[in-house]
């Protein structure tokens, strides 16, 4: 077995890694005047000062000359979020939802671009709609880093990238019980246990576990889940640490997102308002079940006292039986009688098998006045994905009273057809420098040069290459005042040719960013502010030249430009905490081919958006808490242009109206046992998180409740 040949090829790694041991040296501490006084995490744990995300390494976020959120596990809990997507919707300059309620995935936009997910530094989807969707209860930290990333993370994307971290083990023993009930027949039950398996806690384990039974907003659509993460950490001397995590995932669930036509949604219809809760898909048919098997191991080792190495790999095997349907007609729309659409049906067996992996050397050397913080890296990806897929006729269906069982000889498993897998191998290496000059200015600079290969089955590899930097200044000011600016690019592979017949060349993009944090002195405020402006080029257009080789292809001359400000606070007072944030995006397609494009804002991408969480714990009422929170989201494109030609409207962009919602949270707590309620989206306002020039909108989450119970030990 696969699994196996990773267990046993990180076990020869810990013993070689064991074999290279060094005298111990003692630590030399710097004084209080040769650092900045920085605390790794606020008193109730729900505001974090460290990320490693912008640096791969441990550095305090008012030392990063980029723009960083982190949320904690208490904060998390605090949120009430049982989703990734749920967890991020305070975060600034992030959409967690632009398309609506989806048990397939999380998705977001940050900055009007859909970014990329990492599980503990490392690339964790590839291909679409083959994965699991990770659960916040396995997560200790997550952390959004915004804009351009590809000088440390490869290929990846213009808005950025989140970066999921795992619950670690540790030394001191404890645990917790959860259990938790809710509307749409919620039902679920969660454990965390962590401690020291021998006497000199040489040797640690945590292990998470979780199982959920629940129905979802959307008839006929379940969310079922069974997690089991095992994990375990070994100090095989004093210079070396070893940690294995697991991953065993079922997910049972079908397509909640359901791809409405305009007409009913967003614009009027006789007939009224299509229901959020209706199902166009067929019951016993439609599903959406997913497994993953899934092993990341993570070697530290110190070399000396100013140099170690630390390297991480996962392997990941995971498929999806995906079952759906969805309108014939695209765009959707309604039969004549302006109530009914015809369907298709289908069906995808899509499988993904990944190895990632990185190897880090990081130093510290001084060279005068000047501290540097140097990481040169080597990583690799290497992921097989394959989507067989099977179509057929769905039938005809109400969607304001829907009958189910209408229709007969849907697509079955024996007709889905064999398609070519892919294989995409990237290999990257890095190099980074934090300088420190005089305690007061601090310099990043990054390069990267990668090889990405994209090799379709029965088909000829195409190679593409690209080098990315990055340069941020940043004066470490008295009183917790570190203003910065920094320049960042980023690359993302593109398969296939041209309508020339020359290969595809990767997206590029590039960002410059202003800002300034600050954390207060003698406070655990943490603030911080930013401008930026981002050009992504070589986006593929439609050609307009009848005769090139390929008149229906597409060209790579199609650019997009993204300005905007982020403002972000996170403050912390003896019986209340905050958390507030506001966005102002201006996202266009600056060049385009393709008519009604050019000049549009990039799709679901609100042009304003605040946000405000705050949790009160009165002194004289001790255990008790209440929490309320406001989202606002400004209006969305559907990703067009309005376009006139000789007094003839030829397209007519459709926008989403903003919206407001309200969530809530009230709890107490006691020895160690804690009951708490949460509620999103308190009012039950039916929204339309955003519509698509394609012809399809998306609705968002309705009222949701669940109350917890929890045992800590």
């Amino acid at each position: 077995m696969k699994i196996q040949k990773t267990i046993l090829a990180a076990s020869i790694l810990a013993a070689l890694a064991s074999t290279s041991s060094y005298a111990q040296e003692e630590k030399q501490e710097k004084t209080q005047e040769e650092m900045m006084e920085t605390i790794n995490v606020s008193s109730r744990g729900l505001i974090s000062y460290v990320s490693a995300t912008g640096s791969k390494s441990d550095t305090p976020i008012i030392e990063t000359p980029l723009s960083v959120s982190v949320l904690t596990e208490a904060r998390i809990q605090d949120l009430g979020a049982v989703t990734v997507q749920d967890a991020i919707g305070y975060v600034a300059g992030l959409y967690n939802g632009p398309f609506g309620v989806d048990t397939r995935g999380d998705w977001a936009k940050i900055r009007g671009v859909a970014p990329v997910q990492y599980l503990d530094g490392l690339k964790s989807l590839f291909g679409n709609y083959n994965n699991v969707r990770v659960n916040p209860y396995s997560l200790g930290q997550i952390e959004v880093l915004k804009g351009p990333s590809s000088v440390l993370y490869g290929q990846g994307s213009t808005g950025g990238i989140i970066n999921l971290v795992s619950k670690r083990p540790k030394a001191e023993t404890e645990g917790q019980f959860w259990a938790q009930l809710g509307n749409y027949s919620r039902k679920q039950v969660a454990g965390d246990i962590t401690g020291a398996l021998n006497d000199d806690a040489s040797l640690t384990g945590r292990f998470v576990g979780l199982y959920r039974d629940s129905d979802t907003q959307t008839d006929y659509v379940p969310d079922n889940s069974l997690v089991l993460n095992p994990s375990l950490s070994w100090h095989a001397s004093e210079d070396t640490k070893i940690t294995l995590i697991g991953n065993i995932q079922r997910n049972e669930s079908g397509s909640s997102t359901q791809f409405f036509p305009w007409q009913g949604t967003l614009l009027p219809n006789e007939f009224g308002q299509i229901d959020s809760s209706t199902f166009v898909s067929e019951p016993g048919f439609d599903k959406y079940e997913t497994e993953q098997d899934a092993l990341t191991t993570i070697i530290e080792h110190d070399i000396n006292l100013d140099w170690r190495v630390r390297f991480a790999s996962r392997y990941s095997d995971s498929n999806a039986d995906y079952n759906t349907m969805y309108s014939a007609n695209w765009p959707p729309q309604f039969e004549e009688d302006n109530r009914s659409f015809e369907r298709y049906a289908y069906i995808y067996d899509n499988d993904s098998e990944s190895w990632t992996s990185d190897i880090q050397l990081h130093g510290s050397v001084m060279t005068g006045s000047v501290s540097h913080e140097l990481v040169f890296g080597l990583d690799f990806q290497d992921a097989r994905t394959d989507s067989d897929r099977a179509v057929g006729y769905g039938g005809v269906i109400d969607l304001y009273d829907p009958m189910y069982g209408q229709v007969e000889n849907l697509p079955t498993q024996d007709d889905v057809v064999d398609a070519p897998s892919l294989t995409n191998q990237q290999l990257g290496l890095y190099a980074q420098d934090n300088m420190r000059i005089d305690d007061k200015w601090l310099i990043s600079a990054a390069l990267r040069r990668d090889r990405a290969t994209n090799n379709p089955a029965n088909s000829s590899a195409t190679e593409q290459y690209s080098t990315t930097g990055r340069l941020g200044f940043m004066y470490l000011m008295d009183k917790g005042i570190s203003p910065y600016i920094s320049y960042s690019e980023s690359f993302s592979p593109v398969i296939g040719r041209d309508a020339y017949d020359n290969p595809f060349v990767p997206i590029e993009g590039e960002q410059w960013e202003a800002g300034v944090k600050y954390q207060p002195h003698g406070t655990e405020h943490l603030l911080t502010a930013s401008v930026y402006q981002i050009k992504e080029k070589n986006r593929k257009t439609p050609v307009q030249d009848d005769a090139a080789p390929d008149p229906g292809g597409q060209v790579q001359v199609g650019e997009a430009e993204i300005e905007g400000v982020e403002l972000e606070a996170q403050l912390a007072w003896e019986s209340l905490d905050v958390y507030a944030s506001y966005a102002y995006t201006d996202a266009v397609i600056s060049k385009s081919n393709r008519l009604g494009e050019d000049g549009a804002t990039l799709s679901a991408t609100p042009d304003q958006q605040a946000s405000v969480w705050a949790t009160y714990r009165p002194d004289n009422w001790n255990g008790f808490k209440i929490g309320a929170g406001v989202r606002y989201v400004g209006n969305t494109s559907d990703g067009s242009a309005y376009v006139e030609q000789n007094g003839v409207v030829l397209n007519d962009p459709l926008e989403t109206p903003s919206y407001t919602v309200f969530d809530a949270m009230i709890g107490y707590n006691w020895d160690n046992y804690s009951v708490s309620l949460d509620v999103d989206n308190l009012t039950d306002k039916t929204v339309i998180t955003s519509c698509l020039s394609r012809g399809d909108c998306f609705y968002g989450q309705q009222r949701t409740i669940m109350a917890n119970f929890r045992y800590n030990f």
